[in-house]
């Protein structure tokens, strides 16, 4: 028993230290953040109440039936419920009914009602898929922001390790007499410059990755990390297939929140016509079962059995309800114009959202240009700096330059690749906006 307890404890550990380290790419990533995302939770509350009014319409077409019983003690001079006379003893008396109504015609109301309920649950769940669009994004962004100080950490680390081989090779000949001092000293400085430069990337680190937990509802002290690919394996599409006029038309026939504004407006319409029937007549159906028992609790009267007093006082009744509204304060109109001013409203704020998401789209293509020039740029600048630093080393090798010339040199060197990795990663990214904007998901 002790053996299997000590195997299970093992185990348990093993597999504790195997989720801890697990990592994570950049579609579970986006999956877990769109399912476990507190806000998207918050959202699918909002969905649940939409499909509950949307079950409530629909039950509100069958016949009511409604049950009562009334039971009352009573004393002094009244009438008998049950043959109408007049008496003056004590008595309990409990009369029952057993009601229905039905709607026979409202001018369609309550079927234009279920009809708007309808929209509203498919505007909601639109209104959910745009959050979830929006997390996607942001969880995109806060992954390559992870990437990219894993790689300037990478970059920062080698500019360490050289400036150290560089420093023990230059004390070396310091100490026999080759080199002055200033020589040490100053690789001495430059060393240290570097390892803060590291302990600073370290801690953007631990930053990028706090902000990707919290979109993804991690808690901040649950161990987590990420796979780390090449910005180069991250798929992106060309930007000659993401021409802005094509975007913008996917963006209207695909985006959430395009779906979500012609939802509303459908909704908006039956809810108008919904308005429009309460200033019409309206038709109902109804029927109901009475009956009524006493019993006498003071003097001799006799009273016959419960039974025989509910048979023999049961009664039914049927009819029509013809409700014509005549004047009632003018609730009904207004009703309906506040209706048509909601529908004029709701397309204003679909002709501005389109606006603003074309002017975004655009704007995104420009963005993305730009960083594809800077990102061209940059690989210039670096393979010029690199080629600069490579002689600046070989003449400092042969004692032909000074030492803090090479650290210029080699400083330029730093700024060159973490400029090239930073425009790389703002590239990708600029471009993983226009694909948000295509509506289509993003590449992964």
């Amino acid at each position: 028993m002790r053996n299997l307890f000590v195997t299970l404890l093992i185990l348990s550990i093993f597999c504790s230290n195997s989720i801890a380290q697990e990592k994570w790419d950049l579609k579970k990533c986006i999956f877990y953040g769109m399912e476990n995302n507190l806000s998207v939770k918050q959202m699918s509350l909002q969905e649940k109440f939409t499909d509950l009014s949307l079950k409530q319409s629909k039950l509100a077409i069958l016949p009511n039936l409604n049950f009562a019983d009334n039971t009352s003690f009573n004393s002094g001079r009244r009438q008998n419920p049950t043959n109408f006379t007049l008496i003056t003893q004590s008595s309990i008396t409990t009369g029952m009914q057993l009601q229905s109504s039905a709607d026979i015609f409202n001018w369609f109301s309550k079927k234009n009602t279920i009809a708007a309920n309808e929209w509203e649950m498919q505007a909601a769940k639109a209104n959910t898929d745009k959050l979830k669009n929006d997390i996607a994004l942001a969880v995109a962004n806060f992954y390559l922001q992870v990437l990219l100080a894993k790689e300037q950490e990478n970059i920062t680390t080698v500019q360490l390790q050289q400036s150290q081989a560089q420093l023990s090779n230059t004390r070396k000949m310091v100490d026999a007499g080759a080199l002055p001092e200033l020589n040490a000293a100053e690789l001495e400085a430059q060393v240290a410059r570097d390892s803060a430069n590291v302990i600073a990337a370290a801690g953007n680190i631990t930053t990028a990755i706090l902000n990707l937990k919290a979109y993804m509802s991690i808690p901040a002290d649950q161990p987590f990390d990420i796979e780390s690919p090449t910005v180069d394996k991250i798929p992106v599409d060309p930007i000659a297939d993401l021409q802005p006029d094509a975007v913008y038309a996917s963006a209207l026939a695909n985006l959430p929140q395009q779906r979500y504004n012609g939802f509303k407006l459908k909704a908006a319409a039956k809810n108008a016509q919904v308005s429009k029937a309460a200033m019409y007549p309206t038709i109902a159906g109804f029927g109901g079962l009475n009956t009524n028992y006493i019993s006498i609790v003071s003097g001799n009267i006799k009273t016959d059995p419960f039974f025989k007093q509910l048979n023999t006082n049961f009664s039914q009744s049927v009819g029509i309800n013809i409700n014509v509204p005549i004047f009632n304060g003018g609730s009904a109109k207004t009703n309906y114009k506040r209706s048509l001013l909601t529908i004029n409203n709701l397309e204003l704020q679909k002709e501005i959202d389109n606006q603003k998401i074309k002017q975004d789209i655009y704007g995104a293509y420009n963005n993305a240009l730009v960083a594809l020039e800077k990102f061209n740029a940059g690989k210039k600048t670096l393979d010029a700096s690199e080629r600069t630093y490579n002689f600046a080393k070989k003449r400092y090798d042969v004692g032909m330059l000074a030492t803090f010339e090479l650290i210029t040199n080699q400083n330029n060197l730093l700024r060159a690749k973490l400029e090239y990795v930073l425009n790389q990663f703002d590239y990708v990214f600029k471009m993983k906006v226009l694909e948000f904007y295509k509506g289509q998901g993003l590449k992964l």
